[in-house]
């Protein structure tokens, strides 16, 4: 058996197993059935993305670069079953996109309507359950989910690592964020609990029913000549505490990736040797009183690339001081000033060379920027080689009414000439500028159901980027969103 095969019914088990472990949790008695859709429709201009020279993302002549305007609207049903502590959720989704400034043929652009549904959701899951044989070890509950799931929910990390672990399918974008993961989270009272996991990614989506032009389309790749056959598997342990009364908030965890050897289209067909990465890190978020507090995140990699067994894992430091003004401008606001350092290597290119950059594991995201990733930094959302100091102020005003605003400079942590075809330039990748309102146009109706349910919510986004040094183009890069999102 090959191994995609062999990945393929790696997945369908996994889904096998939370259909079953379904049955027998909801077999008890009748459950009670919930149903809702959501309607999401979203619009991006951009221009100018610096990109690197010759980057597959944002300097190729496709489709995609030529379309800096994309309308993206998405379609979501959901059905859950619940009985006791147990529940059963699923759901779909389609993704279609319009190109309004695009003039080549429909069936040529990507993502044209009406594209593919696919299963987006489906796990069983298990909340505050009590078992006997644990009681001795300290544990107070067990939760635990199974199935395919998601990795990010209400915009962060489901495990609180928004570096580390967000996003399973990252060449999709926001159009999903599932994994097929099996997690467990033991508590030790109220304070302190354990979380246990194991997922995994494949570049490919066999449950789904769509176009032609969207069977061959990769979901997971590091360069966007990847072809589909990219898999990536691991887990690990995050262990959570509240600390001194609760102004001591901090996690310590271990995770492992295995990125397994996949092929690369282009400039020339060549197979990528298979990657193994473990990353030991600390995050915490002490408050020194009502005003002051501070977060910290700082992880160290070990790694090999497995062909030729070099070296490969960097380190990441996250540091930013918070001060919480209840008063000021008459809201709730947050006034901060960060600093992000991950590793980069000077040498990164080279094919026989250790690899010494920061792996951004499973937070192959927007992270700082929506529109970075477009013009990639390193590889396909490949957050690495970069020093970014930024000053933040976040403020929430009335019902979910909330706006932020930040800027700050971007350096190469290592001088490795990718921004420039003469491999040179300085380390000053340059100046970005962000800002985000989010606001309800209507808010659903506190124990409504059915079209009381009902709920519209938006939110505008704008970005400006003035490249520095490190790349060869000097035009100031923008990115604009709008969004409005129908829920019930």
């Amino acid at each position: 058996m090959n191994r995609t095969k062999a990945c393929e019914n790696k997945m369908s088990m996994t889904l096998a197993v939370a259909i079953a472990a379904a049955g027998t949790a909801l077999g008890a008695e009748w459950p009670d059935v919930d149903f809702g859709a959501d309607l999401r429709i979203r619009q991006e201009i951009m221009g100018n993305l610096p990109g690197l020279p010759g980057d597959a993302y944002s300097l190729t002549p496709s489709v995609r670069a030529k379309s800096r305007n994309q309308l993206r609207i998405r379609p979501r049903v959901w059905m859950s079953l619940e009985s006791g502590p147990f529940s059963l959720y699923t759901r779909l989704a389609d993704e279609f996109r319009f190109y309004p400034t695009l003039d080549t043929p429909r069936r040529s652009q990507p993502y044209h309507f009406p594209d593919e549904v696919f299963l987006d959701n489906l796990y069983v899951e298990g909340r505050g359950l009590e078992w006997d044989a644990l009681v001795a070890a300290g544990v107070t509950a067990v939760d635990f989910r199974i199935g395919r799931q998601d990795l990010c929910e209400g915009g962060h990390s489901v495990f609180g690592l928004d570096r580390i672990i967000v996003e399973g399918t990252p060449t999709d974008g926001s159009r999903d964020f599932y994994s097929d993961m099996v997690r467990t989270r033991l508590h030790f009272g109220e304070s302190r609990r354990l979380d246990v996991f194991a997922l995994y990614d494949s570049g490919r989506n066999d449950i789904r029913w769509g176009t032609a032009a969207s069977r061959g389309r990769s979901l997971n790749c590091i360069n966007m000549s990847d072809t589909s056959d990219l898999d990536e598997w691991g887990g690990g342990f995050v262990y959570s505490q509240e600390a001194l009364g609760g102004s001591l908030p901090f996690k310590v965890y271990t995770v492992f990736k295995r990125t397994e050897a996949h092929t690369t289209e282009k400039p020339e067909p060549r197979t990528r040797s298979a990657r193994e990465i473990a990353t030991l890190g600390i995050w915490a978020e002490p408050r020194f009183c009502d005003e002051w507090g501070l977060e910290f995140e700082g992880a160290k990699q070990f790694g090999r690339i497995v062909d030729g067994n070099r070296a490969a894992g960097g380190w990441m430091v996250h540091s930013e001081l918070k001060y919480h003004a209840d008063a000021l401008f008459g809201c709730r606001s947050v006034l901060s000033t960060a600093l992000t350092y991950y590793s980069g290597d000077r040498h990164w290119t080279g094919d026989d060379d250790d690899d010494k950059s920061w792996d951004p594991m499973w937070a192959r995201y927007t992270q700082d920027s929506e529109m970075l990733v477009y013009g990639s930094l390193y590889e396909n959302c490949w957050w690495s080689n970069m020093i970014y100091v930024k000053a933040k102020l976040t403020m929430s005003f009335g019902p979910r009414h909330g706006l932020y605003l930040y800027s700050g400079p971007m350096f190469a942590a290592e001088q490795d000439g990718l921004g420039r075809t003469d491999g040179g330039g300085s380390r000053y990748k340059g100046l970005l500028t962000a800002a985000r309102y989010d606001f309800p146009i209507l808010l659903a109706k506190p124990g409504g159901i059915g079209a009381d349910r009902l709920e519209i919510v938006a939110h505008v986004i704008g970005e400006l980027f003035n490249p520095g040094g490190y790349y060869e183009s000097s035009k100031p890069a923008f990115f604009f969103r709008w969004q409005v999102e129908f829920k019930f």
